[in-house]
C-alpha cells in the first residue's frame, strides 16, 4: 500500500448529514456512499483514498498540511460553508505543493450570492460543482491523471 498514491478526499461542515440534509439540493448520496463509490474507482485504477470530514476549519487545514506531509499525489476539497468564507483555508492550499481540486456537490453559481465567491477556487487547480456525487467522480478522474 505504501508504493500506491493518495489522494486525500477533505469533506467540511454539515456535510456528514448528506443523504437528509436538503435532498433536493444535495442528493440523497451519504458521505459514505461517496467514499465508497471513490474507493472502488481509486482502487480499480491503483491508488488508495484517505476520505475524512470535520465540521471544524483548523481539521481541514491540518489535513491539507499533512497531505503535503506524506506526500499525496493530490487532495480533492469539499470546504463546503468554509469555501467561502475561509482565507486560512486559501492560505493552507497555497502554502502546498499539492494539487488541490475544489469539490461541490450542488452549483454554487447558480445559488445563492454569496456562494458565489469561492476562496478555495482562488488556489486550486480546478473545480468540479453541480453534478451531485458525480462531481466527486469526475475530480478523482482527474486527480488519477496526474
Amino acid at each position: 500500500m505504501a508504493d500506491q498514491p493518495v489522494i486525500f478526499v477533505l469533506n467540511g461542515p454539515n456535510l456528514n448529514l448528506l443523504g437528509t440534509r436538503e435532498p433536493e439540493i444535495y442528493g440523497t448520496d451519504t458521505l459514505d456512499d461517496i467514499a465508497g463509490h471513490l474507493d472502488d474507482r481509486a482502487r480499480a485504477a491503483g491508488a488508495v483514498i484517505d476520505f475524512r470530514q470535520s465540521n471544524h476549519e483548523g481539521h481541514l487545514i491540518d489535513w491539507l498540511h499533512e497531505a503535503q506531509a506524506v506526500g499525496a499525489k493530490a487532495v480533492l476539497l469539499n470546504a463546503a460553508g468554509y469555501t467561502h468564507t475561509s482565507i486560512a483555508i486559501l492560505d493552507a492550499i497555497k502554502a502546498i505543493t499539492v494539487p488541490v481540486f475544489e469539490v461541490h456537490l450542488s452549483d454554487p453559481h447558480q445559488r445563492e450570492a454569496f456562494r458565489h465567491l469561492s476562496y478555495v477556487g482562488m488556489a486550486a487547480k480546478a473545480v468540479f460543482a453541480g453534478h451531485g456525487a458525480k462531481s466527486y467522480e469526475l475530480a478523482l478522474d482527474v486527480a488519477l491523471q496526474l
